[in-house]
């Protein structure tokens, strides 16, 4: 099975507003960077897309180490979504999973690889987290255009 390592981030300014999102996928020495943006969206939902994005850019099943700086995609997709699956995505206190379509989306992606979850500290120097942060930005701002 391929081994990919992907980095992703979104975000949005204001949040909610134009928001931007983006990826690198990186397979042995080749590194491939996505990237993507909306209009009138939010922090979360970019960071969901950046996450959908990259794995469902992934053609055949992979081994993947995916990095994060978002605890809202880290959480969600590891420990929150089997009580929202179990309880038909409704929270804990009995209210409407937000962004359900996403997290279906993500939870979908993630069924044909094997992924472990990395969440890393953004804006602390990772060379590749710093990158799609600036990719992020960039997509966002050429919504502005």
């Amino acid at each position: 099975m391929p081994k990919v390592t992907i980095y992703s981030d979104g975000g949005a300014k204001p949040n909610p507003g134009a928001g931007g999102w983006a990826a690198i996928l990186i397979f042995g020495d080749v590194e491939k960077e996505i990237s993507g943006g909306e209009n009138h969206t939010s922090n979360n939902k970019m960071e969901l897309m950046a996450a959908i994005s990259a794995l469902e850019s992934l053609k055949e099943p992979c081994e993947v180490e995916f990095y994060t700086d978002s605890q809202y995609v880290k959480k969600g997709i590891t420990e929150w979504i089997k009580n929202w699956l179990k309880n038909d995505w409704m929270t804990s206190a009995r209210k409407p999973v937000m962004n359900q379509e996403l997290w279906e989306r993500l939870h979908l992606a993630t069924q044909r690889h094997t992924i472990r979850w990395r969440w890393t500290r953004g804006h602390a120097g990772d060379v590749y987290n710093e990158r799609v942060d600036q990719l992020a930005t960039q997509a966002r701002e050429s919504l502005r255009r």
